[in-house]
């Protein structure tokens, strides 16, 4: 309830493009299900209203209406001109026409972001009327520069939420930025130390907040479906992966080891869950290694809980990463999992105790998965030991409340301060 019974109610603001299937789009709605809302009123801004994870929203946060100006700009190139121009707004259709030419010069998609906020942002300038309490950019780039340039808050927060030096950005032109953050947060302690290295200036505002995940919540959504979900044939390996179809995902390598592993006669299926822009790549490269049996692309599933249950094997495959949270996810339900050795993969699973680093090509990778299907023991000392680790991360949240009360030290598990060094 908004009003006279949130007066002395902290006012929150959190940023997202989206909350389409994503790591941060997960991660944000696993912290805004732990928030106290007796002590917090809380609005989401997002650039995109739609996405899987709408509807898992806690009734307490209110989505903001876009601007007429944004609705505008959101439209076709040539449909949004017009439309500014009739509504007296010449300024807006300008900004609209050097946002789309400015969205093909750069040198990767991140840098044409980065720069096509100075446009973007003409038509978000009224979009959040009124003063926060603190206000959360919750994922790199747009979110965090809308927060910075467009949001009144006496507390400013960006959140990134995977390793920086793998996004191909221009830190010249986040470096400003930071600087007018009270924090900047994200995911593991070998991205810190990446932001460390990377903006010395800013370190000492670096700070670790892992992402939340539940286990109770995790197991009784993977216990939703009792049925046989895969048609398991007898004596084959279920493997399944996660994630967004995207090169950082590495599913093209992962469709290579798979080819290996046919070759090799081994009897396995391999699906993924996730949707993107590479379904179309990754279906033609299936096709070509005569896989459409073997390896199969799901696409997103409201609840992927019960498919990662029944699986053998969690993989995942990927050339870069924050934390992911399927990682710490498929360790809640017990699987054999192997990762690749991106560089925050240790953060996770120590090889041979929790699960295996493999190296990042195909040959490792079917490896592996070999090794996990040949060595039963080692498959159920894998589950053993994930059954004996502490993994629910719910008091993460006490640390992101801890910088909501300007506290500048951590008190949530070990009661010291989440840090790194470069």
């Amino acid at each position: 309830m908004r009003g006279a019974a949130a007066v002395n109610k902290k006012k929150l603001l959190f940023i997202m493009p989206s909350l389409a299937a994503g790591g941060g789009e997960k991660a944000l709605v696993n912290l805004l299900g732990r928030l106290d809302y007796g002590r917090y009123e809380v609005d989401l801004f997002l650039l995109d209203h739609g996405g899987l994870f709408m509807d898992l929203l806690p009734p307490e946060v209110r989505v903001l209406p876009w601007p007429g100006r944004y609705e505008r700009f959101r439209q076709p190139v040539l449909r949004s001109v017009l439309s500014s121009l009739r509504a007296g707004d010449p300024g807006l259709a300008a900004s609209r026409l050097l946002y789309a030419a400015r969205s093909r010069i750069g040198s990767t998609a991140s840098v044409r972001e980065q720069y096509g906020w100075r446009y973007l942002r003409r038509a978000l300038a009224s979009a959040v009327p009124g003063r926060y309490d603190a206000a959360v950019g919750f994922l790199e780039k747009t979110s965090t520069y809308f927060c910075v340039d467009l949001v009144q808050a006496e507390r400013k927060i960006g959140w990134i939420h995977i390793d920086y030096d793998r996004l191909g950005m221009d830190p010249a032109f986040d470096d400003p930025y930071f600087g007018r953050l009270d924090h900047l947060v994200t995911v593991s302690e070998e991205c810190a130390a990446v932001l460390k290295m990377r903006f010395p200036r800013h370190r000492d505002k670096i700070r670790v907040i892992h992402n939340i995940v539940s286990p109770g919540t995790i197991r009784r959504m993977a216990e939703a479906e009792t049925g046989d979900l895969y048609g398991r044939r007898e004596g084959e390996t279920i493997i399944v992966s996660a994630g967004r179809l995207h090169p950082q995902k590495g599913f093209d390598m992962a469709i290579d080891a798979c080819k290996l592993l046919a070759e090799q006669g081994r009897r396995v299926r391999w699906f993924v869950l996730g949707e993107g822009d590479e379904r179309e790549r990754l279906t033609k490269l299936i096709r070509e290694r005569g896989l459409e049996e073997q390896f199969i692309l799901l696409g997103v599933k409201a609840n992927p809980y019960p498919y990662m249950r029944q699986a053998d094997i969690y993989v995942q495959p990927s050339r870069f990463e924050g934390k992911p949270i399927a990682v710490d996810e498929a360790k809640m339900l017990g699987l054999p999992i192997l990762v690749t050795d991106y560089r925050a993969a240790g953060g996770q699973i120590v090889h041979g105790e929790n699960g295996l680093i493999a190296a990042m090509e195909p040959g490792a990778i079917a490896e592996g998965i070999a090794r996990l299907m040949d060595d039963p023991a080692l498959a159920e000392r894998l589950r053993r030991n994930l059954a004996l680790e502490p993994l629910g991360t719910e008091d993460e949240v006490r640390k992101f409340e801890a910088l909501l009360e300007g506290e500048s030290e951590w008190t949530a598990g070990s009661g010291k301060q989440a840090s790194c060094s470069s």
